[in-house]
């Protein structure tokens, strides 16, 4: 019950025993394209070049920045939390002048902030993360892809904690990069990153393709300052995927089977019921922290809807209480990291793991093991706060089918 990884679900492990076929057996690259077409539903794109980057999460970060920019280029980054700080890393280390602007963390900023950013800095990317699990807090990003697309800039966005349990429109919201994860909301194993790459992005990276030597036919592009990586070559990598089949890598199999399932299991939910779940467990998550009496970080205007932080209470030893949900309970949750470490919990909500069960056993198992620590809670106001929550949601659903009928 941290902020990722969670357990994934039952389904995607039986999926991913199933038998190794060759990367080129005429049902892989069903799968492959399979995989592709279900990806475009999570992402809400049209995208022809949507897929899975073989690596975890920061794989697909990677992938995307390093074949989208190119050095001397500037790069803008808003920082929030932990993983605006990767962002600006990776981009540096691509050889970009990174520029910076920082709000503290659990605030988000405000869409003029970052045009007024835009406006000075002149950018070719703006590189942001949605949610920061490090802060719990989403950045707001609907109105961030027609500032950009007014001031020619590429918008690319790191959505690996959010995809799946919060709104997303690549293409509504006029995002040109997406990576994720599948280990938060999409109920999975790290070690495969969905993306998709929207036209002015996928025409900017193949204006660097460069083949290798190697796997090189009569005509193939070959140019003097290619992508830096070999591996994340999404120019190369595009074809590996397409048509053209360029036998660029060996894919992960088995993570294909498991990346494949969990979109399925997403579509097949539908991706608004998801975001839905996601938001009522969230809910009484957060009800029932507040029921116990524990002050919440961030701004909760803006927090995502798969994890809150919680303030750990004055007196209380924190990794203590962690160590004693995790050996008396088998519950994990997590801590954080910068200003907040040892400041706050994270308790997620997301993925598998975004269930009442879940949310009930957990909110019983940490009022036993903080009032064993001295905290001052509410007796049952934990769980009695999050039953509030699920009963009015439950009048709702009642209401709805009486009005259908």
């Amino acid at each position: 019950m941290g902020p990722g990884p969670i357990n994934a679900d039952p389904r995607v492990l039986r999926a991913m025993s199933a038998q190794l076929v060759g990367q080129y057996d005429p049902a892989m690259t069903a799968y492959m394209n399979e995989t592709m077409e279900l990806y475009r539903g999570v992402f809400k794109t049209a995208n022809e070049q949507t897929l899975v980057v073989d690596g975890t999460s920061r794989a697909g970060i990677e992938a995307a920045l390093v074949s989208l920019i190119e050095p001397g280029d500037r790069v803008l980054v808003p920082i929030f939390g932990r993983f605006g700080h990767l962002l600006r890393e990776i981009a540096e280390r691509c050889g970009a002048e990174v520029h910076v602007i920082e709000v503290p963390w659990g605030e988000v900023f405000a869409p003029e902030a970052i045009e007024a950013a835009i406006i000075e800095v002149q950018p070719t990317l703006l590189a942001a993360v949605h949610g920061d699990t490090s802060t719990t807090v989403a950045q707001p990003l609907d109105e961030l892809g027609a500032i950009c697309a007014q001031h020619g800039v590429l918008f690319y966005t790191d959505v690996t904690a959010s995809l799946g349990g919060n709104t997303i429109e690549t293409d509504a919201w006029g995002i040109d990069a997406v990576t994720a994860g599948l280990q938060k909301c999409l109920a999975g194993p790290s070690g495969s990153a969905p993306a998709t790459f929207s036209a002015k992005a996928v025409e900017r990276i193949v204006a660097r393709k460069s083949i290798e030597a190697g796997i090189r036919e009569a005509g193939d592009a070959v140019t003097a300052h290619p992508i830096r990586s070999n591996y994340f070559d999404l120019a190369m990598i595009f074809d590996y995927w397409g048509p053209k089949r360029l036998n660029h890598h060996t894919e992960a199999t088995t993570m294909l089977y498991g990346a494949r399932e969990c979109a399925r299991l997403m579509v097949d939910e539908g991706i608004e019921n998801a975001v839905e779940r996601h938001r009522l467990h969230g809910s009484a998550m957060l009800a029932g922290v507040q029921g116990l009496g524990l002050a919440v970080f961030g701004d909760l205007a803006h927090k995502m809807n798969n994890v809150v932080a919680v303030m750990i209470p004055d007196g209380v030893n924190g990794d203590a209480v962690r160590g004693e949900l995790l050996n008396d309970f088998g519950i994990e949750i997590g801590t954080s990291f910068g200003p907040l470490h040892g400041k706050v919990w994270r308790i997620g909500t997301m993925g598998y793991n975004a269930r009442r069960d879940t949310v009930l056993t957990t909110l019983a198992a940490l009022e036993a093991v903080l009032r064993r620590a001295g905290a001052s809670v509410t007796p049952g106001g934990g769980v009695g706060a999050a039953y509030e929550i699920y009963a009015d949601a439950d009048r709702a659903v009642r209401a709805s089918s009486g009005a259908g009928a």
